[in-house]
């Protein structure tokens, strides 16, 4: 099937299936008081070509889902994108992806539709997050011409909101895992890491319910409660 530009002549090339598709992606659902177990959350971990959030690619999407309280094996996602361009770099030693894997990959939009398929209206979840959202909005955006509005919402400040006992403040994946004493038998591989991320996430969801917090309105309201201190504290 030919393609076209259907962005005004400037937007990426999609066929008339990818844009049939891409007009079919759920609309995120609004945060609600449903309790945290029975709320389906999307974990996600990207690999990518390098950390500048502007001109650096995504190879790779992990993600699993997180259902009625537990991890769905039978619901997982792993995507290794068509990079034509993509050579090795020090980014290579860390995720492993080798120039001849991105060769072999799925064409990007293919790929991301997929994903935002998979998705569906669900939050999100990541660890140190903000740079996963703004990755996969600007591959969506590149390779969609989509607007991401799903909810993001960031493991790595989840945990020392709900640890407040812990002296990890600005940890690292590594250091939450050594913490909790999650048995570990890959990391910096996008897939891993996602399930990993949502290991962590359960641990921490059962504090959550401990300490009150059993919804994601009520989880918000905390975050937003502590950046506020964090802020009023910097001044």
């Amino acid at each position: 099937m030919s393609k076209f530009n259907w962005f005004s002549g400037r937007g990426p090339a999609l066929t008339q299936q990818q844009l049939e598709r891409r007009q079919a992606l759920a609309e995120p659902a609004a945060l609600d008081e449903r309790p945290l177990r029975e709320q389906r959350f999307v974990v996600l971990d990207l690999e990518t070509t390098g950390l500048n959030m502007r001109r650096d690619q995504v190879l790779s999407i992990g993600a699993v889902v997180i259902e009625n309280g537990a991890i769905e094996l039978s619901q997982q996602f792993e995507r290794t994108l068509h990079r034509p361009d993509h050579h090795a770099s020090a980014s290579t030693l860390i995720h492993g992806i080798a120039p001849g894997e991105v060769a072999r990959g799925v064409d990007p939009a293919e790929a991301l539709l997929d994903f935002m398929e998979f998705v569906g209206d669900s939050p999100l979840l990541a660890f140190h997050a903000e740079f996963d959202r703004r990755m996969l909005a600007g591959a969506l955006k590149q390779s969609l011409g989509y607007r991401l509005q799903h909810r993001f919402f960031d493991v790595a400040e989840i945990a020392p909101l709900l640890c407040p006992q812990s002296r990890i403040r600005q940890g690292g994946l590594d250091e939450w895992i050594a913490e909790f004493g999650l048995q570990v038998q890959q990391r910096h591989h996008a897939s891993a890491d996602a399930l990993v991320t949502a290991e962590l996430s359960l641990m921490l969801f059962s504090k959550a319910r401990r300490q009150g917090v059993d919804s994601l309105i009520e989880l918000e309201r905390r975050l937003s409660s502590r950046r506020r201190r964090q802020q009023a504290m910097s001044l």
